[in-house]
């Protein structure tokens, strides 16, 4: 048995543990490029940190979708200001855009020479400068990921710049900052969660560490996620899904993602829709095309037998089926009020454009078994 695995240099966890960022980031740099969300105003107090401790602070708001023109922005503005560190403060959008800067300002050039499938998939030669990430909801994990998704309008699509140099210097995942979270945001950050924990262990590449880091997430979201979107303050449900969220993060950087995240991809560049959310409409419809596909043409397949261990974390009945994991996610997804694919615009004359694009994505590759493209057409129609 051969595998690797790689993570963020160091991670902090715990309510409360924004607090040392100050501290870290001293040690660190000196001139700050902070990347948030469209709402700074939320990280505040975190901004204050670094300033008492002494850095000098440059703040660059993102867009909920970054682009290739958001990471241009930022790497002009690290570089107008002389940056030596950067600071990721927000979601998966924050975060990933931070990294593509972070390594775009010491390796110089531009997105399209590194980014995947429609840009020239050069590697990152050098160590990108220092980043702190920050999450501020449970549903990425990029805090320990080692690529950056960025959105092509042009190609309509959205890719990864990808290398292990990319994995944050340091990650402090504060439960609390997620507290003020919305419940839809919760809901579509929470199932993209529990997406990047499915998908990992029924990958291709599967190891016996990501599915340990699988099997305690899948269990923590089954047991947390409606309470954190119910009742948003509760503390103990926020700490399970920022768990979750991060063990997610570092299960789908070893091990792969697969035909939600495949199609995810082309939908969220063509159609401007939220990663999480689209994830959370195909999940239980990806989950039972895919134990179909096994039943028919892979029974042997220990993809088809880990089905059922995510029936069983899911619902906590022993006796669980893997069709029966399915219908459980597909009801959670119903009960947090997901919205269909075709409230984005959506139907069935667009599949002849999302099938090939999804089919190059780079997580296609880690599906438990290739589908067809009528596979990926029932999946796409259910969730319209």
């Amino acid at each position: 048995m051969i595998f690797e695995f790689a993570t963020a240099t160091r991670i902090i966890f715990g309510p409360d543990s924004a607090r040392q960022l100050g501290k870290v980031a001293e040690g660190l740099g000196r001139r700050a490029l902070v990347v948030t969300g469209q709402a700074p105003v939320r990280v505040q107090p975190l901004l204050d940190l670094l300033t008492v401790h002494g850095l000098a602070v440059v703040s660059f708001a993102t867009a909920p979708e970054p682009s290739l023109e958001t990471a241009r922005a930022g790497v002009a503005l690290a570089r107008a200001h002389d940056c030596d560190l950067v600071v990721a403060m927000g979601g998966g959008s924050a975060i990933d855009v931070a990294k593509a800067i972070a390594a775009l300002v010491t390796n110089g050039g531009d997105p399209l020479d590194y980014l995947e499938v429609i840009g020239a998939g050069q590697p990152i030669g050098l160590a990108p400068l220092p980043l702190i990430a920050l999450p501020t909801t449970a549903g990425t994990g990029s805090e320990v990921t080692r690529n950056a998704v960025l959105e092509s309008p042009e190609h309509q699509v959205k890719v990864s710049m990808r290398s292990p140099l990319m994995l944050p210097r340091v990650a402090i995942v504060d439960p609390a900052l997620t507290l003020s979270l919305p419940p839809a945001v919760t809901a579509s950050t929470g199932l993209d969660a529990l997406t990047q924990l499915i998908e990992p262990y029924v990958s291709q590449r599967a190891n016996p560490l990501t599915d340990a880091l699988a099997q305690a997430g899948i269990v923590r979201v089954a047991g947390a996620l409606r309470r954190a979107y119910e009742h948003g303050h509760d503390l103990a449900a926020r700490t399970d899904m920022a768990l979750a969220s991060l063990w997610g993060g570092m299960a789908l950087a070893n091990a792969g993602l697969g035909a939600v995240h495949g199609l995810a991809a082309p939908i969220g560049g063509m159609y401007g829709a939220a990663h999480g959310a689209v994830c959370a409409a195909l999940l239980p419809h990806v989950m039972a095309v895919n134990v179909q596909a096994l039943r028919m043409r892979a029974p042997a397949s220990p993809a088809a037998a880990r089905y059922v261990d995510v029936a069983r974390w899911l619902t906590g009945d022993a006796a669980a089926t893997a069709a029966g994991g399915a219908a459980w996610v597909a009801a959670l997804v119903a009960d947090l009020r997901i919205p269909r694919l075709a409230e984005y615009g959506i139907g069935p004359h667009d599949f002849a454009h999302i099938i090939p694009r999804a089919r190059v994505a780079s997580s296609m590759a880690a599906n438990p078994i290739p589908l067809t493209d009528q596979e990926l057409t029932t999946i796409l129609t259910r969730a319209l």
